[in-house]
């Protein structure tokens, strides 16, 4: 029987950080780009994160990771929507400016938050999975850390290197940015797909909707 190696916990509050920050987000948004009240994702996804988030100290694993998920997901859900009503609401040209490109900055950083959360939540079984082996060695992202040397990563210190939430922020923040991972290639296919969604999220939001926002500033 293999033994399990348990590292250092991972903290999960970052991610209940992004998730809410998310949600504040599209309550932020215009009304016509919300399903609904607009207080209605906020209060719902601050109820399922602090459920989560209980869960998780209570060592009920599976609900915390089901609280995590449907976070993440109605938030997805509540962005795509916000996407496509921004997009259609562009041949009326009745949306001013400035709240424009207010709901475009808001759009593209709640994308930025809510795939950082997935590729977090997603990667090489999430959390609690990387939290049971001593070296990340697998996973849908090679990060460059493991691509050195075993030996050169322990003299450096980073032996029992995995990553946190601030590495799948800033792989998000690329693909929002460049419209790729930059220095992080990705290795499976259901991460390729997620970043596509991401990308197109971002493209319609910063290439289109904001550059026509200034455009007629």
């Amino acid at each position: 029987m293999a033994t399990v190696i348990q590292t250092e916990a991972e903290p999960r509050w970052p991610s209940a950080v992004a998730l809410l920050a998310s949600a504040s987000l599209h309550y932020s948004l215009p009304s016509y780009l919300t399903p609904g009240p607009d207080w209605v994702l906020l209060l719902v996804v601050g109820s399922v994160v602090v459920f989560s988030l209980i869960a998780h100290a209570a060592k009920k694993d599976r609900l915390a990771k089901f609280g995590g998920f449907l976070a993440n997901g109605l938030i997805t859900v509540f962005l795509v929507i916000a996407v496509v009503l921004l997009v259609s609401s562009l041949p009326s040209k009745r949306v001013e400016p400035k709240q424009l490109l207010v709901a475009a900055i808001a759009i593209w950083s709640s994308n930025v938050l809510v795939f950082a959360s997935w590729y977090w939540r997603l990667d090489a079984g999430g959390p609690g999975e990387r939290e049971t082996r001593e070296v990340h060695a697998k996973g849908a992202f090679l990060f460059p850390q493991m691509a050195i040397d075993p030996v050169l990563r322990e003299e450096l210190g980073w032996k029992y290197w995995r990553p946190g939430f601030v590495d799948y922020v800033f792989v998000a923040f690329n693909t929002s940015t460049a419209f790729s991972p930059t220095d992080v290639p990705v290795l499976s296919r259901w991460a390729k797909a997620i970043m596509m969604v991401q990308s197109s999220i971002s493209l319609s939001t910063l290439a289109i909707l904001a550059a026509r926002a200034i455009n007629i500033l």
